[in-house]
């Protein structure tokens, strides 16, 4: 029998429940699903008309394995942890002094370029397998990459700035310039991309909230699920998911999740949805145009399997879900001042 670490249900009607040492999942009168708490890591509950006892809650925190709820668009709207987890005072009081300070600044910076390496990173990994098969692709994909990097080097520049490294300027004074300069990668990164994605998929470029076609559908469904995992490793680690930098606060936004999550979007999601269609795997929708239960299931399953995969971190190799997990942990060090930056993590191509 294999073993679940991640436990995922999807089927109306199912019930959650709690015997001995395990989870257990009914439809009806029929157990259909038994996970041992021991090797469990995290439930995720992705679809309506599903119901979890009290008892499966409390062992649930107790254990320190989270429950996520996602809706049929991939979109979270509810996650439990244990209350005791939110205590940690020393973190969130410097999480929230560096808003208006030089640290919450460099840490903005430092998100965004990670996110814009990666995103050229990934580009040239596509691009390697075309150089024989389709050279002219393979020449766009890379002049496409350097025109993403050139994003990168000016918020380099940003970051050694003399008024930054003084602490002179707070993120109010430079998010809109982040920003602009963040969202001009991504226009370069998505054309890219579009290229890479067989025609049949019909892929007008980036979509976020309302698409119709499958590869965007694929891709909000799959943030979200990385996004449940984002926001467990920010909370283990002590700081506030919605106290962000990059991101504007606005009630009910949890900003810090949304500034964390861009550094692994290209790294976990991209690269294993594209890699899906480009193998010609076929994203299902209905009639209201979103993925059949079956296609999210899948999904699910391919992204928490690429969160397992291992690959090379600060000179030894870790699985993805632990590299999310470290660098919130130095995100929180780096706010306390016990770390003199934050670096961020690279896709290897």
């Amino acid at each position: 029998m294999a073993i679940i670490q991640h436990l995922i249900v999807d089927e109306y009607g199912s019930f959650i429940g709690k015997h001995s040492e395990r989870l257990i999942v009914y439809k009806g009168e029929e157990k259909f699903i038994q996970a041992p708490l021991l090797h469990l890591e995290s439930v995720v509950i992705a679809n309506q008309g599903i119901s979890i006892s009290a008892d499966a809650v409390q062992v649930c925190t107790e254990r320190g394995i989270p429950i996520f709820f996602v809706n049929s668009i991939g979109e979270p709207y509810a996650s439990l942890y244990s209350a005791g987890l939110t205590g940690t005072i020393a973190t969130r009081r410097a999480q929230l002094e560096a808003y208006r300070n030089r640290r919450g600044l460099e840490l903005a910076l430092a998100l965004a370029i990670g996110k814009i390496q990666n995103q050229a990173n990934l580009l040239k990994y596509m691009s390697k397998y075309r150089k024989e098969s389709d050279p002219t692709l393979y020449e766009e994909l890379r002049r496409l990459a350097a025109e993403v990097l050139d994003e990168r080097i000016k918020l380099e520049h940003l970051s050694r700035s003399p008024e930054v490294r003084e602490g002179k300027l707070s993120i109010e004074d430079l998010r809109q310039s982040i920003m602009g300069i963040e969202g001009r990668a991504a226009q370069r990164y998505w054309d890219a991309i579009r290229l890479t994605v067989p025609e049949k998929y019909g892929f007008p470029g980036r979509v976020g909230r309302g698409a119709a076609d499958p590869i965007n559908a694929a891709l909000n469904y799959s943030y979200g699920i990385l996004y449940g995992q984002v926001e467990r490793a920010i909370v283990l680690a002590g700081l506030d998911p919605y106290a962000g930098f990059l991101h504007m606060d606005r009630p009910g936004k949890p900003s810090l999740t949304l500034d964390l999550i861009e550094e692994f979007r290209p790294t976990v999601v991209d690269r294993t949805v594209i890699g899906l269609a480009n193998k010609g795997v076929a994203f299902d929708q209905d009639k209201e145009k979103r993925l059949t239960p079956e296609v999210r299931r899948m999904i699910a399953e391919k992204i928490l399997e690429r969160l397992d995969t291992p690959i090379p971190f600060e000179n030894k190799r870790y699985a993805i879900r632990a590299i999310i997990q470290i660098q919130a942990r130095h995100i929180a060090t780096f706010l306390r001042g016990e770390r003199e930056a934050y670096q961020p993590s690279q896709l290897t191509w």
